[in-house]
């Protein structure tokens, strides 16, 4: 009866201690997890903001090709470059949210791996 209640106890107490490292370890990555997850938030307003100014610039290069034929060159190069300039207007816009989120997960990290232990940063 002795040893199976030592053998419990030490099971018990390695339990506890597997538990409490693998706690530490799952607490110790979450920086690098909202890192990730904010990196993808501004990959897909980067996305969808491309694929916007895609849209806009393909509907008024069509419009252009249709005043083109029918001999408004002026016209067609106008619309032509609305749709550049949009299109450039919105790629912009996408890449400064992507880096601004890179850049919040990247503080976020540093500041999590300081705050819990590592502070080499």
């Amino acid at each position: 009866m002795r040893h199976a209640a030592r053998k419990r106890t030490l099971l018990a107490a390695l339990g506890i201690v597997w538990l409490m490292t693998a706690a530490s370890a799952f607490a110790g990555d979450r920086g690098d997890r909202v890192e990730q997850r904010m990196d993808r938030k501004g990959d897909r307003i980067d996305a969808r903001l491309d694929a916007r100014g895609n849209r806009i610039d393909h509907r008024l290069d069509q419009r252009a090709a249709w005043q083109q034929a029918l001999g408004h060159d002026r016209r067609a190069y106008q619309l032509d470059r609305k749709g550049d300039r949009i299109e450039r207007r919105l790629d912009r816009r996408g890449d400064l949210a992507d880096a601004r989120w890179d850049r919040r997960g990247d503080r976020f990290d540093a500041r999590w791996d300081y705050q819990h232990g590592d502070r080499r940063h």
